[in-house]
């Protein structure tokens, strides 16, 4: 049966690997997944999503993967305290750059994106060779499921045009926000004969805005000035948007789901962005409970202090290589030893750091990060399905004698098969079982009346074990479905290094 996940942390033995200092957020934590707790408590969602976006503009480096990591595996915890499903959605964001040109004569930057440059069957093949790989090992390590969305999908929903036709009407009170300098925002709508766009929108103007959408004219370099139209129920023309900008119109539509928590996963560098962001959610006056709900995660630093960037890299050649960088930390592709050992080192790493609010609310260099990943365990991880619970069923567990163990058929078990590993773990030990069969029931009832009592608890009677699970599932959770999980033991218990704070 499912043990309680309220236990505090235990943070003494992990000082030997990471020292940190305290912080506002970390001092009012004691895991970091509390940090969720009281948009949960007061939003009662049914599903949670963590949603990170990524510029497919070539290889990710290890800050990009961190910040993924971190979603899978901040989800799962969330899944497991919460009891509310929960799923990553990584945004491929392929509205980035893929070119920039000048107007010789006028000096006005064009751009093309990744989209209109390559095409969708491109992109689709950029996502999969960069992140299909390591999203599904991801999702293997963490049973956390995730889905795929690319901006060119995004931009093109009812719910993203609609969000956007209603900045348009208090677009004077969100200009400066949105683009503080000069005022101009950015709102690209490419050429619809080749694609192009000008890049900082200054001669892109809203031509009309009433009930059927808005009317946009701009200039094209080859074929000069056009008008398109935007409503939310057709998916042409392309709305191209800054990152601020984008940012605003995604939040706002995710706030107005009611049933789904959506969670934006950012790098640390993003804390100084999102204020800005935050000021045009207040000039569009958003509802608290509509206000998004973000985790900024490490941010990996250079040995100067400056963000790992990839960009500046290229601008300034390889020579300005700091010499802490790895290859692999740059181009993560180039890990020697495979996807499945490259996912379970971060896994680890970023294990360590979500013990404690002090290790994960912060940055990292490049060589701290290198220190630690050269500390992780070298024996291979063992990937299993994790699950906590009481000790008087694991003392059964561990010595053979409770061969079925009960759960609902909630998202969590879904991935669990004949022949998967589950790992359950109880008060600092744990104990690796092996599925030897998986059982649907609609109820305890009928599981019950299929399954043999003393498999479950041979220490209790039918009558006993029904009133014990039902304090433990409420109607609502035995409504998804009962599972009868057939487990023979595969090692013999042992303790657990350390009880994870997240």
């Amino acid at each position: 049966m499912a043990a309680p996940n309220r236990t505090a942390p235990n943070r003494a033995g992990r000082s030997s690997l990471l020292l940190s200092p305290n912080s506002v957020l970390a001092n009012a934590l004691l895991r970091t997944i509390d940090v969720l707790r009281p948009r949960v408590h007061a939003a009662r969602p049914a599903r949670i999503e963590f949603v990170v976006g990524t510029q497919i503009n070539g290889a990710p480096h290890l800050g990009t993967n961190l910040v993924q990591t971190a979603a899978f595996l901040i989800a799962k915890t969330a899944r497991r305290e919460f009891s509310i499903d929960t799923v990553v959605r990584f945004g491929a964001l392929d509205n980035a750059p893929h070119e920039v040109v000048l107007d010789p004569e006028t000096h006005h930057a064009y751009q093309q994106s990744y989209y209109h440059a390559l095409g969708k069957d491109q992109v689709a093949a950029l996502i999969d060779t960069y992140y299909s790989e390591f999203f599904n090992s991801l999702s293997e390590a963490t049973d956390t499921d995730y889905a795929v969305e690319t901006y060119t999908d995004q931009q093109a929903t009812p719910g993203f045009r609609a969000e956007f036709l209603r900045t348009l009407d208090r677009l004077e009170n969100l200009r400066w926000w949105m683009a503080p300098s000069h005022g101009t925002v950015h709102i690209r709508i490419p050429c619809p004969e080749c694609g192009w766009a000008e890049k900082r929108a200054d001669r892109t103007k809203v031509a009309r805005l009433d009930e059927d959408g808005a009317t946009f004219t701009a200039v094209c370099l080859d074929h000069g000035t056009y008008e398109t139209h935007i409503d939310p129920e057709d998916d042409q023309p392309y709305l191209d948007l800054a990152t601020l900008y984008r940012n605003l119109v995604k939040e706002r539509a995710f706030g107005r789901d009611g049933d789904t928590l959506h969670v934006m996963m950012k790098g640390g560098d993003w804390a100084f962005g999102c204020q800005l962001v935050d000021g045009a959610l207040g000039a569009l006056a958003t509802p608290a409970a509509q206000m998004p709900t973000r985790i900024f995660t490490p941010q990996v630093l250079a040995p100067t202090g400056a963000k790992l960037s990839k960009s500046l890299l290229r601008e300034q050649g390889k020579g300005a290589l700091p010499p802490d960088v790895e290859p692999w930390m740059l181009d993560t592709t180039a890990w020697p030893d495979g996807t499945d050992n490259y996912v379970d080192a971060l896994v680890w790493l970023v294990g360590e750091l979500l013990t404690d609010p002090k290790h994960f609310f912060r940055s990292f260099t490049v060589k701290e990060l290198g220190r630690l990943m050269t500390a992780r365990p070298t024996e291979p991880a063992v990937r299993a399905h994790e699950m906590g619970i009481y000790k008087r069923y694991f003392d059964l567990i561990a010595t053979g004698r409770k061969t079925t163990e009960i759960r609902v058929n909630d998202s969590s078990r879904k991935k669990i098969k004949e022949g998967s590993l589950i790992r359950f773990r109880c008060q600092g030990d744990q104990v690796l079982t092996r599925v030897t069969r998986i059982v649907r029931y609609t109820s305890f009832d009928e599981m019950f009346d299929h399954e043999s009592v003393t498999s479950v608890n041979p220490l209790a009677t039918r009558y006993e074990q029904l009133a014990n699970i039902r304090q433990i599932y409420p109607p609502e959770r035995e409504a998804l479905g009962v599972l009868a999980i057939g487990i023979e033991l595969v090692d013999p218990p042992r303790k657990t290094p350390a009880v994870s704070g997240w």
